[in-house]
Protein backbone atom coordinates (compact mmCIF):
# COMPACT_ATOMS: atom_id res chain seq x y z
CA UNK A 1 0.00 0.00 0.00
CA UNK A 2 1.38 3.42 -1.18
CA UNK A 3 1.15 6.61 0.95
CA UNK A 4 1.45 10.20 -0.37
CA UNK A 5 3.40 13.44 0.61
CA UNK A 6 2.61 16.92 -1.21
CA UNK A 7 5.37 18.67 -0.92
CA UNK A 8 6.31 22.82 -2.86
CA UNK A 9 10.33 23.75 -2.62
CA UNK A 10 10.28 26.19 -5.29
CA UNK A 11 9.87 24.83 -9.43
CA UNK A 12 8.44 21.63 -9.76
CA UNK A 13 10.51 21.03 -12.15
CA UNK A 14 13.46 20.66 -9.78
CA UNK A 15 12.11 19.07 -6.84
CA UNK A 16 9.99 16.04 -8.91
CA UNK A 17 13.81 15.09 -10.58
CA UNK A 18 15.24 14.94 -7.25
CA UNK A 19 12.52 12.80 -5.85
CA UNK A 20 12.49 10.66 -8.54
CA UNK A 21 15.67 9.41 -7.42
CA UNK A 22 14.63 7.95 -4.20
CA UNK A 23 13.80 3.77 -3.85
CA UNK A 24 10.54 3.27 -2.53
CA UNK A 25 8.87 6.22 -4.38
CA UNK A 26 6.54 5.05 -6.91
CA UNK A 27 5.80 8.23 -8.72
CA UNK A 28 6.30 12.30 -8.34
CA UNK A 29 3.33 14.35 -10.20
CA UNK A 30 4.06 18.15 -10.38
CA UNK A 31 0.74 20.37 -9.54
CA UNK A 32 -0.54 23.37 -7.63
CA UNK A 33 -2.20 23.10 -4.15
CA UNK A 34 -2.79 25.69 -1.44
CA UNK A 35 -4.84 28.16 -3.20
CA UNK A 36 -8.24 29.41 -4.22
CA UNK A 37 -8.98 29.09 -7.49
CA UNK A 38 -10.29 25.43 -9.16
CA UNK A 39 -8.59 24.13 -11.87
CA UNK A 40 -5.70 26.57 -11.93
CA UNK A 41 -3.69 26.85 -15.07
CA UNK A 42 0.16 27.65 -15.15
CA UNK A 43 -0.55 31.08 -16.10
CA UNK A 44 -2.56 32.09 -13.78
CA UNK A 45 -0.61 30.47 -11.22
CA UNK A 46 2.24 32.06 -11.95
CA UNK A 47 0.76 35.32 -11.62
CA UNK A 48 0.27 35.13 -7.86
CA UNK A 49 -3.61 35.63 -7.90
CA UNK A 50 -4.55 32.19 -7.24
CA UNK A 51 -2.93 31.41 -3.99
CA UNK A 52 -1.44 28.11 -5.09
CA UNK A 53 2.00 26.89 -4.80
CA UNK A 54 3.84 24.70 -7.25
CA UNK A 55 3.98 21.30 -5.54
CA UNK A 56 5.33 17.98 -6.06
CA UNK A 57 2.77 14.52 -5.00
CA UNK A 58 4.81 11.64 -4.04
CA UNK A 59 3.44 8.59 -4.26
CA UNK A 60 5.46 6.10 -2.26
CA UNK A 61 6.06 2.73 -0.34
CA UNK A 62 6.18 3.46 3.57
CA UNK A 63 7.88 0.55 4.09
CA UNK A 64 11.11 1.26 1.49
CA UNK A 65 11.29 5.20 2.14
CA UNK A 66 9.42 6.60 5.09
CA UNK A 67 7.72 10.14 5.32
CA UNK A 68 10.55 11.19 7.66
CA UNK A 69 13.06 10.37 5.25
CA UNK A 70 11.07 12.28 2.70
CA UNK A 71 11.16 15.25 4.92
CA UNK A 72 15.11 15.02 5.18
CA UNK A 73 15.46 14.96 1.42
CA UNK A 74 13.23 17.89 1.31
CA UNK A 75 14.71 20.15 3.57
CA UNK A 76 18.16 19.47 2.37
CA UNK A 77 17.11 20.26 -1.53
CA UNK A 78 15.46 23.45 -0.81
CA UNK A 79 15.98 26.13 1.13
CA UNK A 80 13.19 26.58 4.00
CA UNK A 81 13.84 29.92 5.17
CA UNK A 82 13.18 31.97 1.69
CA UNK A 83 10.02 33.11 1.90
CA UNK A 84 8.01 33.36 -1.26
CA UNK A 85 11.80 32.50 -3.38
CA UNK A 86 13.75 29.50 -4.35
CA UNK A 87 17.01 30.22 -6.45
CA UNK A 88 16.03 32.49 -9.05
CA UNK A 89 12.45 32.05 -9.15
CA UNK A 90 10.67 34.46 -7.03
CA UNK A 91 6.97 35.14 -6.59
CA UNK A 92 4.59 32.92 -3.77
CA UNK A 93 3.99 29.94 -6.53
CA UNK A 94 7.85 28.97 -5.16
CA UNK A 95 7.26 29.30 -0.93
CA UNK A 96 7.84 26.42 1.23
CA UNK A 97 5.13 24.47 1.55
CA UNK A 98 4.03 21.36 3.42
CA UNK A 99 0.13 19.85 2.83
CA UNK A 100 -0.08 17.29 4.87
CA UNK A 101 -2.64 14.34 4.56
CA UNK A 102 -3.56 13.79 8.19
CA UNK A 103 -2.82 13.96 11.36
CA UNK A 104 -0.04 11.95 11.35
CA UNK A 105 1.50 14.08 8.77
CA UNK A 106 0.98 17.10 10.42
CA UNK A 107 2.41 15.75 13.54
CA UNK A 108 5.62 14.42 11.77
CA UNK A 109 6.57 17.61 10.02
CA UNK A 110 5.32 20.08 12.76
CA UNK A 111 8.22 18.10 14.82
CA UNK A 112 10.67 17.55 12.34
CA UNK A 113 10.72 21.49 11.87
CA UNK A 114 10.55 22.09 15.48
CA UNK A 115 13.91 19.54 15.65
CA UNK A 116 15.27 21.34 12.99
CA UNK A 117 15.11 24.90 14.82
CA UNK A 118 16.55 23.74 17.93
CA UNK A 119 18.93 22.41 16.20
CA UNK A 120 20.30 25.70 14.33
CA UNK A 121 20.18 23.95 11.34
CA UNK A 122 19.60 26.86 9.14
CA UNK A 123 21.28 30.97 9.94
CA UNK A 124 17.81 32.05 9.47
CA UNK A 125 14.03 31.07 10.63
CA UNK A 126 12.24 28.20 8.60
CA UNK A 127 9.14 29.70 7.06
CA UNK A 128 7.65 26.75 5.52
CA UNK A 129 4.04 26.85 5.27
CA UNK A 130 2.37 23.81 7.15
CA UNK A 131 -1.49 23.45 5.84
CA UNK A 132 -3.98 20.79 5.06
CA UNK A 133 -4.15 19.71 1.77
CA UNK A 134 -7.24 20.68 0.08
CA UNK A 135 -6.97 20.00 -3.46
CA UNK A 136 -4.43 18.87 -5.42
CA UNK A 137 -4.52 20.05 -9.29
CA UNK A 138 -2.41 17.96 -11.43
CA UNK A 139 0.12 20.44 -13.46
CA UNK A 140 -0.29 20.18 -17.48
CA UNK A 141 1.08 17.31 -19.20
CA UNK A 142 3.77 19.08 -20.57
CA UNK A 143 5.37 20.39 -16.78
CA UNK A 144 4.87 16.26 -15.96
CA UNK A 145 8.03 14.72 -16.25
CA UNK A 146 10.06 17.79 -17.06
CA UNK A 147 13.76 17.54 -16.65
CA UNK A 148 13.56 13.64 -18.23
CA UNK A 149 11.90 14.92 -21.62
CA UNK A 150 14.05 17.68 -21.19
CA UNK A 151 17.74 17.21 -20.08
CA UNK A 152 19.72 19.74 -21.82
CA UNK A 153 17.52 22.37 -20.32
CA UNK A 154 19.77 25.31 -19.22
CA UNK A 155 17.35 25.81 -16.29
CA UNK A 156 17.46 22.44 -15.38
CA UNK A 157 20.53 22.00 -15.59
CA UNK A 158 21.31 24.77 -13.47
CA UNK A 159 18.96 24.33 -11.03
CA UNK A 160 17.60 20.59 -11.12
CA UNK A 161 20.72 18.88 -11.35
CA UNK A 162 22.23 20.35 -7.81
CA UNK A 163 19.49 18.74 -5.76
CA UNK A 164 19.83 15.69 -7.89
CA UNK A 165 23.35 15.67 -7.08
CA UNK A 166 22.36 16.09 -3.35
CA UNK A 167 20.26 13.50 -3.12
CA UNK A 168 22.88 10.82 -4.87
CA UNK A 169 25.06 11.97 -2.52
CA UNK A 170 23.79 12.76 0.97
CA UNK A 171 21.03 9.98 0.50
CA UNK A 172 23.12 7.58 -1.24
CA UNK A 173 21.82 4.58 0.26
CA UNK A 174 17.86 5.55 -0.70
CA UNK A 175 18.66 5.90 -4.40
CA UNK A 176 17.23 3.62 -6.97
CA UNK A 177 20.09 1.41 -8.12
Amino acid sequence: MTAKATLGGGCFWCTEAAFKELDGVESVTSGYAGGSVENPTYEEVCSGETGHTEVIQVEYDPETVTYDELLEVFFTIHDPTTLNKQGPDVGTQYRSAVYYHDDEQKGIVETFIDQLEAADAYDDPIVTEVEPLGTFYEAEEYHQDYFEKNPNDAYCTINAGPKIRKVREQFGEKVKQ
